[in-house]
């Protein structure tokens, strides 16, 4: 039924819970997994930080690669084949781009998002993905609390 599964991620628990029960699903599925972080740029993109010579951007894309990373790696704990990207731009739009680009079956998001990058991923991007994406969309709900792929 599912042979791409895309989970986008900020790092949050919600969107760990998201990614957690895109795993199961892929390994369920025999699918692969795309994993995808994207980085919202602003007008401070290019700004230093204090101490820091590296710009607010390439920080948030340095946090965006750890958190796909973290996500590859659970992935091939359970032997799941897994894609990851780091795209910047404004997420609702990425996502679906990037859906489009690699064909995905189903998109699994979390229902709310908090923390991580810029609180990229509250509950108006997957309304946003949702509302506007013309493929299946899972989402995992906020309530349901991190998901185990322990066996």
């Amino acid at each position: 039924m599912y042979d791409r599964i895309l989970v986008p991620t900020d790092g949050s628990d919600y969107a760990e819970a998201s990614a957690a029960a895109a795993l199961e699903l892929a390994k369920t599925m025999d699918a692969t997994v795309d994993v995808i972080c994207v980085v919202e740029t602003g007008p401070l993109g290019s700004v230093a930080l204090p101490g820091d010579t590296a710009s607010a951007d390439d920080v948030l894309s340095e946090r965006g690669e750890e958190y796909v990373t973290q996500v590859a790696d659970r992935a091939a704990e359970l032997d799941v084949p897994v894609t990851t990207a780091v795209r910047e731009g404004v997420p609702v739009r990425e996502i679906l781009d990037y859906a489009d680009d690699v064909d995905v079956d189903v998109i699994v998001m979390g229902s709310r998002g908090r923390g991580g990058i810029s609180r990229m991923m509250l509950g108006s991007v997957t309304e946003g993905v949702t509302r506007h994406s013309g493929r299946d969309v899972l989402v995992v709900s906020s309530d349901s609390g991190p998901v185990s792929t322990d066996q």
